[in-house]
């Protein structure tokens, strides 16, 4: 989601639906989480497949409208939680969510992304665990996944492995910021043979041709990331991010989504107006999430919040 982007590490980062319902989740106290928000019962799911992400772009672009794309971080506070948080964020009306696997080391990551990655791996989360709840609840959601992880994870499952089992999972996206724009080689081939965008991220510091190349090799949309340094809440969006739009745009017909900093309504709003097709979310969500009294407050606070975001774009 976020990025660790000094300009010497600006090469680093180019770079079944089940037939039965399962039980409903429960909360560390035992209850079960029954919610009073009105999410669409598996009953009343069409079978219509859910777009891709470059489609759910295209299709939004031509009503004249911006993509929402919410971050958050799996397993913070528990993967119950994590299940009705994607709920929550598809029904507030987001386009696509971008769900991060928790990880040790996350080099892009600022100190809340990072805390939220502890406390999961502190609770046990892992690769599978993640996965099986998706598969559960990818087929309940209207908006596509976008998986966020950092190569090591995929390396020790086995990159063909990995894009087989996340494709089963009815994942559309992928995004690895820690693999330079080289060594995607065998990313984007197996991402491309099991029908996952793999999402490549440009950044301020990124030369122009080398922009150039990985646009033109980003799958789903551009990744373009706002400022140098890691992800985190910013009090304001660089002006810097319009003329990179501006260039971006001049170079691919693609859509361009934009992340890192942007944790306001009128963040959101200022730059779906400098002309980016997505804006990205993430700190700000998973802070609502991870320092909430209980998963229950949590998740009010983040219908509300996304509810606020949505409307910035309308």
């Amino acid at each position: 989601m976020a990025i660790s982007l000094k300009s010497a590490a600006a090469g680093f980062l180019q770079l079944s639906n089940r037939n039965t319902l399962s039980p409903p989740p429960r909360f560390p106290s035992g209850k079960p989480f029954v919610s009073t928000k009105r999410f669409t019962p598996m009953a009343a799911i069409t079978t219509a497949p859910t777009l891709g992400l470059s489609d759910t772009l295209s299709k939004l672009k031509k009503q004249g409208k911006v993509a929402l794309i919410p971050y958050i971080t799996a397993g913070d506070p528990d993967l119950s939680t994590t299940a009705e948080a994607l709920k929550v964020l598809d029904s507030c009306g987001s386009d696509i969510i971008e769900l991060g696997v928790p990880y040790s080391d996350p080099l892009a990551d600022g100190p809340v992304i990072q805390a939220a990655a502890t406390r999961s791996l502190a609770k046990g989360t892992n690769l599978n665990a993640i996965l099986s709840m998706l598969k559960e609840v990818v087929p309940q959601l209207s908006c596509p996944i976008a998986l966020f992880t950092y190569y090591n994870p995929i390396l020790k499952r086995g990159v063909e492995q990995f894009m087989s089992t996340v494709k089963e999972t009815g994942i559309h996206g992928l995004v690895v910021p820690d693999v330079p724009l080289e060594e995607t080689e065998i990313l984007r081939r197996e991402a491309l043979k099991n029908k996952i965008e793999l999402v490549l991220l440009t950044t301020p510091t990124t030369p122009t041709d080398r922009m150039k190349a990985i646009v033109e090799a980003s799958e789903g949309f551009v990744y373009l990331v706002s400022s140098i340094g890691v992800t985190g809440a910013r009090a304001s969006i660089s002006d810097r991010v319009q003329n990179l739009l501006s260039e971006i745009k001049e170079a691919t017909t693609k859509p361009v989504a934009v992340g890192f900093g942007i944790s306001k309504p009128e963040h959101v709003k200022q730059v779906a107006g400098w002309g980016a097709d997505g804006v990205i979310v993430g700190s700000a969500m998973v802070k609502l999430l991870g320092e909430a009294k209980s998963p229950e407050e949590g998740l009010k606070e983040l219908e509300t919040f996304t509810k606020s975001l949505k409307s910035a774009l309308a």
